[in-house]
């Protein structure tokens, strides 16, 4: 009889740790289904739709005519997939139909939100802030059309990046971001050289910290609003690799408020 009650308990036991290994499971696999379906790479909680947030433009790199009514603020990280999704899915029109038509300015902050993504990510984020740098410098001119202003080589440096990469961290060898810099037509001795003394460090971790500050903790995360003089603006934010429908309202909405 004891043994009977013993061999009884054991199959409880057995049966109770199977029931809560497939709850851990499911668990696990709806809230992995929920951050793909958000379209966003999550640290914390992602911040929601709500009141405009207080952003500033800082000193980063703008892409389109810098006295376009809207602004953008983009802060991403170079490894993180969803935002190498928003690059190849959304950006190009978004590119076309606001920033190109002088409607729009976009500006591309650094928030590196995965600490898995390091060092590549924060290694991408100083390689395009030294070809700014390269760029803003017509003494640096090299054999590819140099000189162009820094914020055009910051945006040529971005582009490549987002093209090469594979992300989550291990999108391409640390070495070939010399090998970008040296295909843009940038000296590459003087871009390794910042590289290596990791010269822009301050301004990425500025990015991450201003980031942060105005609640984000997921990539890609978006702020739009009216351009101001001083570079701060009330910013509507837009969480994730959202469709171009979400953006066109946003600026659309934008644009509408500033008539």
């Amino acid at each position: 009889m004891q043994n009977t009650t013993a061999g009884i308990n054991k199959n409880l036991l057995l049966v109770c740790a199977s029931v809560i290994v497939v709850c851990l499971i499911v668990s696990g696999t709806v809230l992995y289904m929920n951050a793909q379906k958000g379209g966003v790479q999550v640290n914390n909680n992602v911040p929601q739709a709500g009141a405009p947030v207080k952003v500033s433009v800082d000193n980063d790199a703008v892409l389109g005519d810098k006295d376009a009514p809207i602004t953008m603020i983009e802060f991403s990280d170079y490894e993180c997939p969803f935002c190498k999704r928003h690059f190849d899915q959304v950006y190009p029109q978004i590119k076309k139909d606001y920033i190109d038509t002088g409607k729009l300015k976009l500006v591309f902050r650094d928030f590196i939100a995965v600490a898995g993504h390091n060092p590549l990510a924060t290694s991408e984020a100083l390689a395009a802030e030294c070809a700014k740098d390269q760029g803003s410098d017509a003494s640096e001119a090299g054999s590819a059309g140099l000189p162009v202003s820094g914020d055009a080589m910051y945006y040529k440096y971005h582009d490549e990046i987002f093209k090469k990469t594979t992300s989550n961290g291990n999108g391409m060898p640390v070495s070939y971001l010399g090998t970008i810099a040296k295909d843009l037509g940038l000296n590459t001795a003087t871009f390794q050289q910042c590289l290596d003394s990791a010269k822009f460090s301050d301004e990425v971790n500025k990015d991450i910290a201003d980031a942060k500050a105005a609640g984000v903790s997921g990539t890609p995360s978006f702020f739009v609003g009216k351009s101001t003089s001083n570079g701060t603006i009330d910013g509507t934010i837009i969480v994730g690799a959202q469709p171009y429908a979400a953006f066109k309202a946003a600026i659309d909405n934008a644009l509408s408020a500033k008539k």
